[in-house]
């Protein structure tokens, strides 16, 4: 017995890619039980294998590149029933062969031009097209041939059937008259036309004629009586056709029947009304079939109907029965068992069937003889093509069965092919043998068998042929393979006769040989491939005609493996859901790469719809706008062409609850305690927290809905209390972690009977707005808690303590003023709520007081303590509680600061107060100025007011330690001495006795403290210090204290550094210029918005750079200028705020460090300063004295000049003159206070330098801002006055009119 070929399919993994788009396949049989199981073991295979090439091959499928005969590949199977509303008919034939082949047509035998062929892009068919309109005149039987050099091919007849519109004749039918208890038949005979065809009776009006075990439409359509009854007398049968196929139903002339009466006078139904007595009994007997016997033939697989219809009177049944048999169970038996039904009838059904019709009167028999019979069929298939070589038999064998017996009919390229035994071809029966077959032998050989009831037909190619392999796989043909995975190397070869086949690896002639390498005849199979495997491949085909070979190569990749696997998640509704995937593969693969998302199994589309929620991005899905329906399983799905991978999470998208469902109400022990109940809706993944309920009523807030009551997630039932009078609905919704559900659907309205109130008032105030008059009010109770009409609140009240009578009072509104009370006296009240259904519960009495007055008396016994320099303790004895009059508010204590001990002839009157809330006889007063004198008063308030003031006590501050200097200057620096430059402190806090000076010397790569010592400076007017035998070239911290009596203050640290001995030596020839400035008369104009800082350049300095920086002391940020040449002589300052201090400074370099030329505070004008001062310039006395000025000013300046070039010492030079220093070369001590007071003043460190003399480069980092109150220590223009002189000296000057420089 031979087997069938088997397909194999390849693994996902194991697919090889490219597929050889020149790759063929042989199907044969005769594979081998060894065959097989190794198959089995490898594991499946892409194609269908070639195996063996044998005379007994079952099957032939040669590749296009070898010529052979036309193979029928698609043609149409008949008959062909054209359809009125089929607009065209297709007749298919379609061939392959190689040469293309031809086609012919012939149509019942004769040949046929067809008249619109269709074409094939790649090659020409036989097939036409028929138009509806002409289809007409093509009916018949057609067959297709197909032909090329090496023979015909030819397909079955294929019948085309046009069928004709189905129509009744026009006929004119007389009225059928018959006996009552005769049958009656009335015929239908439908026309022919497309089956199904259906047959209906009705009645003109599209009735039906009603069918019963009398009455019944036969196979034949026919409209059969068993027994005629007067009221089947009517004008109007009517016999329709419905051909379903061509959805038509065509009407056949309506028939008339008269049945007459048996009773005489009654002649029939027309005469009068019908008889009731039945007919007589009659035999039976059968209307259908006639005769005794029917012969009834149908093809296997058809379904059997049998049917027997009867006549008589009673109605006789109708019984089956297979004589000498029992009835299949296959056997159906309708229209009241007069039909007998078997579907898909075999030979077993075949035999002789009885119907027997019988009832009181008798029976009546018919006998059904069924033969089965078959068309032909093929026993197993249709003989197969061959390929054989030359010099052997062929048989072709034609083995089919059918009924009749089918006649055998052979052809030869379509024309008859008889035996002719002396060229060894011979015709037996079912079998052709063609002996020592020869190349011309080769053809397509016909096979046809046919019956009465039909035909088949097979071609089979037989080819006799001698050919050396041709292997039809592409040479060089690549493929890949993840490592791991099962690959095929095809060697498709066609060949005659059969090759051998062998491999090799990397063009060596050794056979591969391992057990993952399994020659499978033409293919290679290799099982889990490895990195190794990767290289060339080598496939040999020989046999007697010759040999051939191609060469594979095979590239092993790196499998793709998801790395980071989505992860479970919730997210709440609404939400972006995001979802990870990362996933390793081979680079070489990356072009086909790919990540795809499927939810539930079902791909999801990524950006192809503009109103996608789906993004995915470098392995990441964003799912916008979550909900529910997004929930599920997804699964990211990395692959590539060769292979892939998939890990799936589980999304949970959390929602709000759904409305709860089915709210119901149920009463408890009164009307107004109900119970609610209602069934929970989907918590959507987040279990319910709580329920709240809610209620809306008609009367007071209708449509507006309140919450009631809150029930915990795990209870769905919920005891309400409820106010009486009310009309009330109820809902409910719940509550997740996610929010609030939408509510449930309201219930019906309940109305609550109306009763006395529940409560009384509550939040009772008791105030007195007036000191004869006590004010009460309260809450008054919400409309909803009235529980009836009528609401009204009583009033009662009595002087609490002396046995008054109540007094009371019904009122209407929320608040009651009782009149004439005296001030500040103690009430009881109660209020009680009622309506007219009653009273509410009893009342608590509530304590009041009446109206307040302000206090009559002050505290005594005013006592003070002074704790330290800034705070005291006071005490007293508190007034008497009746002077208070109300309830007690606390104590307010007032203290005014005199006049300072340091100038005690200034009043100043600085007033203060602080309240202490509360019962108490002591208070601490923080605050205080040091070295002050004060006066203290106390006084009690309450509500209404304050009280008298106590008696006033005078006291003292001690002095106590001053404020920190505000300004500490580092300059003049040499070898062994610096200058100190200091203001007084702001605040002295006392009679200053001096400073306290602290100097440390300084590692300056540590930045430790080496050496301190401390000098006791005792001049309290001192404000210059210098310190001598330092170290040349070293860094000093100098801390600054100034002292009272009582201590000395906080410290002000700077930092300096003194001249090294090496900066001293003469100047080396080339040496370069000294980059330090040295500047004289530095001076500044300040404006409202800017300033401009002037200087004087020495002639040596001409051509230097500086910088000028500033800083706004209120925010301590540093603004630094661009270089600015010494030889300008001045620098604009803009964009300052109006009233603003300001710190400048001019440097030598970019730097905010203590090289500094000098440091200054100025102040900017206020805006609006000089209008108001122009009015006052108009005055005639300010206008002389302004001349005046002018002119000493001038005077003063010629002389200056007459001065200089006589030869030029400024005062300051003469001075050091009078006082050599052999080691200084800066600035004299004296040099301080020589520049007097102008409208451009000169800055700090502005005083004339020598010009061999190093600048001082430490000024105080601490701003100067604190010496601006009240304006008392800066000029108009905002310059400061003096070398720190003493605030309380003061001074003014005239506002400039422009910077003028000023000579010393």
């Amino acid at each position: 017995m031979t087997q069938k070929p088997v397909l194999f399919h390849v693994p996902y993994k194991s697919q090889v890619t490219p597929v050889d788009p020149y790759q063929h396949v042989l199907l044969i049989s005769a594979v081998s039980i060894h065959q097989w199981r190794v198959m089995r073991l490898v594991g499946s295979l892409q194609l269908v294998l070639l195996l063996a090439f044998t005379s007994t091959a079952t099957g032939l499928n040669i590749p296009l590149e070898v010529e052979q005969p036309p193979t029928i590949i698609n043609s149409s199977s008949g008959p062909i029933i054209a359809l009125p509303f089929d607009k065209s008919i297709t007749i298919q034939c379609e061939a392959r062969g190689n040469p293309p082949p031809e086609y012919r047509w012939t149509k019942d035998g004769k040949e046929f031009i067809p008249p619109h062929i269709t074409t094939n892009r790649h090659h020409r068919v036989g097939t036409f097209v028929l138009h509806n309109k002409q289809v007409v005149e093509f009916r018949g039987k057609y067959r297709c041939y197909s032909s090329n050099k090496l023979g015909t091919a030819m397909t079955e007849e294929i019948e085309l059937r046009v069928p004709n519109v189905p129509k009744f004749p026009k006929e004119v039918n007389s009225p059928l008259v018959v006996k009552e208890g005769d049958p009656i038949i009335l015929e239908c005979n439908p026309p022919e036309g497309v089956a199904p065809i259906k047959i209906y009776w009705m009645s003109i009006g599209l009735e039906h004629i009603e069918q019963d075990e009398r009455v019944s439409v036969g196979a034949d359509g026919n409209l059969y009586f068993a027994y005629a009854l007067l009221k089947d007398s009517r004008q109007d049968y009517c016999c329709f056709a419905s051909f379903t196929k061509i959805r038509t139903i065509v009407q056949k002339t309506a028939m008339a029947v008269v049945v007459k009466s048996l009773k005489p006078g009654n002649e029939s139904a027309d005469s009068g009304e019908a008889t009731a007595e039945p007919p007589p009994v009659r035999m039976p007997g059968l209307l259908l079939p006639s005769g005794v016997q029917t012969e009834k033939v149908l093809l296997r697989g058809e379904h059997l109907k049998l049917e027997c219809i009867p006549r008589g009177y009673p109605t006789p049944k109708v019984t089956w029965m297979k004589m000498g048999d029992k009835l299949p169970s296959r056997t159906i038996l309708n229209k009241h068992g007069k039909l007998l039904s078997i579907s898909a009838v075999d030979e077993s059904d075949a035999g002789k069937y009885m119907c027997k019709a019988q009832n009181s009167a008798g029976e009546a028999v018919h006998y059904f003889d069924v033969i089965v019979e078959e068309p032909p069929k093929w026993l197993s298939e249709p003989p197969q093509s061959q390929l054989t070589v030359i010099g052997t038999d062929v048989h072709i064998k034609c083995s089919v069965r059918g009924k009749p017996s089918p006649d055998i009919t052979w052809r030869r390229n379509g024309r008859l092919f008889k035996d002719d035994p002396v060229n060894n071809k011979r015709v037996l029966d079912d079998t052709v043998v063609l002996h020592n077959a020869k190349t011309e032998d080769s053809a397509v050989y016909q096979c046809e068998a046919s019956n009465s009831h039909g035909s088949v037909l097979a071609n089979i190619n037989i080819m006799v042929i001698n050919m050396a392999p041709l292997i039809l796989t592409r040479d060089y043909q690549e493929y890949a393979v993840v490592l791991g995975g099962d690959i095929l190397l095809n060697c498709s070869v066609f060949s005659s006769p059969p090759s051998k086949i062998s491999w090799a690896r990397d063009d060596t002639l050794e056979t591969i040989d391992g057990i993952r390498f399994f020659p499978l005849n033409e293919s290679l199979q290799i099982i889990s491939a490895d990195k190794k495997d990767s290289g060339i491949y080598q496939c040999v085909a020989s046999n007697s005609e010759g040999k051939s070979d191609i060469t594979a190569v095979l590239d092993v990749k790196d499998p793709t493996h998801i790395v980071y696997p989505p992860q479970d998640v919730q997210v709440i509704s609404g939400t972006t859901a995001q979802l990870m995937c990362q996933a390793e593969y081979d680079k070489s693969l990356q072009s086909t790469f790919e990540v795809v998302w499927r939810k539930d199994g079902e791909e999801i589309p990524l950006l192809s719809e503009e109103n996608s929620r789906y993004f995915a991005d470098y392995g990441m899905l964003q799912i916008m706008s979550v909900n529910l329906s997004d929930q599920g399983a997804y699964t990211c799905v990395a692959r590539t062409s060769l292979d892939g991978d998939n890990a799936t999470a589980l999304l949970t998208v959390l929602d709000v609850p759904d409305a709860p469902k089915i709210v119901e109400i149920s009463e408890l022990q009164s009307p107004r305690n109900i119970s609610l109940d209602w069934i929970p809706g989907s918590d959507h993944n987040s279990s319910v927290i709580e329920f709240i309920v809610e209620y809306e009523e008609s009367q007071w807030e209708p449509g507006r809905w309140r919450e009631l009551q809150k029930v915990p997630g795990n209870q769905a039932t919920a005891e309400l209390a409820l106010h009486g009078n009310l009309n009330y609905q109820f809902r409910v919704y719940a509550v997740n972690a996610v929010g609030p559900g939408p509510p449930s659907e309201p219930t019906e309205r309940y109305k609550t009977p109306p009763a006395a109130p529940e409560k009384n008032p509550a939040n009772i105030k008791i105030q007195g707005h007036s000191p004869n008059q006590m004010d009460i009010s309260w809450e008054p109770l919400l409309p909803i808690e009235h529980n009836g009409p009528g609401l009204e609140y009583r009033v009662r009240y009595r002087k609490l303590g002396v046995g008054d009578e109540w007094k009371l009072h019904m009122v209407n509104r929320h608040s009651f003023v009782v009149t004439n009370t005296s001030t500040f006296v103690p009430y009881e009240i109660e209020i009680q709520s009622r309506n007219s259904h009653g009273w509410g519960p009893e009342p608590k009495i509530v304590t009041g007081y009446s109206g307040e007055d302000v206090p009559t008396a002050a505290p005594r016994d005013i006592a003070v303590e002074v704790i330290n320099t800034t705070v005291l303790r006071v005490s007293w004895t508190p007034a008497p509680p009746a002077t208070v009059r109300g309830h007690l508010g606390g104590h307010h204590v007032h203290w005014v600061r005199r006049r300072s001990l340091l100038n005690p002839n200034k009043i100043l009157d600085e007033r203060q107060s602080l309240s202490f809330p509360g019962k108490r006889t002591h208070a601490i007063v923080p605050g205080l100025e040091p070295f002050s004198e004060y006066r203290l008063t106390v006084n009690v308030f309450n509500k209404k007011g304050n009280g008298p003031n106590s008696d006033p006590v005078t006291f003292n501050t001690p002095e106590g330690a001053p404020a920190q200097v505000p300004i500490l200057t580092a300059s003049n620096a040499q070898i062994d001495s610096i200058l100190l430059v200091w203001g007084p402190p702001r605040e002295a806090n006392g009679i200053l006795t001096g400073y306290l000076l602290q100097h440390h010397l300084i590692n300056e790569t540590t930045l430790e403290v080496v050496d301190s010592q401390e000098t006791h400076i005792t001049g309290a007017d001192t404000t210059q210090w210098k310190l001598h035998g330092l170290e040349g070239g070293s860094l000093y911290r100098f801390l600054l204290s100034a002292c009272t009596a009582a201590g000395c203050g906080p410290p002000l640290t700077q930092e300096s550094s003194t001249v090294a001995l090496e900066h001293l030596s003469p100047t080396p020839a080339g040496a370069p210029v000294q980059s330090i400035p040295a500047l004289l008369n530095v001076s500044s104009y300040v404006s409202d918005t800017f300033a401009k800082i002037s200087w004087t350049a020495i002639e040596e300095q001409q051509d230097s750079e500086l910088y000028v920086a500033y800083m706004n002391n209120s925010d301590g940020f540093w603004r630094i200028s661009e270089a600015v040449n010494t030889s300008q002589g001045f620098h604009v300052i803009d964009g300052l705020k109006p009233g603003t201090v300001y710190t400048v400074r001019l440097m030598s370099k970019r730097l905010l460090d203590n090289a500094s030329i000098f440091e200054d505070v100025i102040q900017t004008r206020l805006q609006g300063a000089v209008g108001q001062k122009s009015s006052f310039s108009t005055q005639g006395w300010f206008i002389g004295t302004m001349c005046a000025v002018a002119l000493l000013t001038l005077v003063v300046l010629m002389a200056c000049f007459v001065r200089r070039n006589r030869g030029g010492k400024y005062a300051v030079k003469e001075k050091e003159d009078l006082h050599p220093d052999p080691e200084s070369q800066g600035l004299n001590e004296d040099s301080f206070g020589d520049c007097s007071d102008s409208e451009e003043k000169p800055l700090k460190g502005s005083s004339v330098c020598s010009l061999n003399g190093a600048m001082g480069d430490g000024v105080s980092r601490d701003s100067m801002v604190d010496y601006a109150d009240g304006g008392r220590e800066f000029n108009e223009d905002g310059s400061f006055i003096g070398e720190y002189s003493d605030r309380r000296q003061g001074g003014s000057v005239s506002e400039p009119s422009g910077p003028r420089p000023v000579t010393a």
